[in-house]
């Protein structure tokens, strides 16, 4: 047994499933989840629904773009932040920096100006980092709608790098020490001329699809893994018009270890309070779900509106109801 351990425990740590967890991952109280909501700059109409105020709010947001709104917002609502952190500001928009660039430390520049404003705000941030990586619509997946790649600036490789780069910086701490373990990657250091970077509280959430889209093997959740010791959380998406349930169920067990989050999940094309009503009896026998984040959607009119589903968001209530959630 002893020999056994001894050659599997190095291969565990290889493959970042093993890594040490975190002291403080910003995880809710023992005992509570926490309901979240995106896709608005105010929780009010969504409480009034369902009955419920949600403990964090969600923002989507890119490289390069403002964000002092999205502070405000936060603090107005009186919730914890994520920041859903994308190279695009949506479908079909030109992407402004490249996973491959990102690694190379061409947004480092951002990265050290994002670490000093979130420690500046003070409060816990969840990064909800380049979201749905398999997702061909993404401009940082690493695959086309076809199956063909997207060539070296778009692999997975440069992604995970891209995440590991992007996971230092915004963890902080002395930049003698970022450098040394960005040169333990094969990259270069920080570009910064500070001795130090704040080390706010942040956790990493990665949220792939459950399957890829294309549905290959080369564009599994598995390929743009980073490595334990770069993740805080592991979750994904999950919509009423897609209830892949056996996949669900697949993912969950693959990346056991860490706290689960629904990153988005929302009624979509039809009132559905079974749905629901099976959402919340998963995330109740599956202990690792930790959050659940409501995406509303930026059109008041959108597909993801809860006016739309009377008896869905009474399902909500119901469920929202229990003192199991915050």
């Amino acid at each position: 047994m002893a020999r056994r351990l001894a050659f599997v425990a190095p291969l565990l740590c290889a493959l970042g499933l093993a890594a040490p967890a975190r002291a403080d991952v910003l995880l809710p109280p023992d005992g509570v989840n926490f309901s979240g909501l995106t896709g608005t700059e105010s929780v009010e109409r969504f409480s009034s629904e369902v009955g419920h105020r949600p403990s964090v709010i969600g923002f989507f947001t890119r490289w390069y773009g403002s964000w002092e709104y999205i502070f405000s917002a936060a603090e107005r609502n009186e919730a914890r932040l994520m920041l859903h952190l994308s190279t695009h500001s949506g479908y079909g928009t030109p992407e402004v920096i490249s996973p491959r660039a990102i690694a190379r430390g061409e947004g480092d520049d951002y990265l050290v100006r994002l670490v000093r404003r979130i420690d500046e705000y003070g409060q816990p941030v969840y990064m909800r980092l380049m979201a749905e990586m398999n997702q061909a619509n993404n401009t940082y997946a690493a695959f086309n709608r076809d199956g063909s790649s997207r060539g070296p600036s778009h692999s997975t490789r440069a992604f995970k790098q891209a995440w590991r780069r992007t996971t230092l910086i915004l963890r902080g701490g002395p930049v003698a020490d970022i450098d040394a373990r960005l040169a333990q990657l094969g990259l270069p250091a920080v570009h910064t001329d500070a001795a130090d970077l704040p080390s706010p509280p942040i956790a990493m959430l990665w949220v792939p699809q459950t399957e890829g889209s294309p549905n290959i093997r080369a564009n599994a959740a598995r390929r743009y893994w980073p490595g334990g010791r770069y993740v805080d959380w592991v979750g994904t998406d999950f919509y009423s018009k897609f209830p892949r349930w056996e996949p669900l169920e697949r993912f969950y067990r693959e990346f056991a270890g860490k706290p689960f989050v629904f990153g988005e999940w929302a009624l979509w094309g039809g009132d559905s309070p079974g749905f629901v009503n099976d959402l919340f009896a998963w995330m109740r026998r599956h202990k690792r779900v930790r959050m659940a984040v409501y995406n509303e959607g930026k059109l008041a009119h959108g597909p993801f509106r809860l006016r739309r589903y009377p008896r869905s968001r009474a399902a909500l209530r119901q469920a929202l109801s229990s003192p199991r959630w915050r």
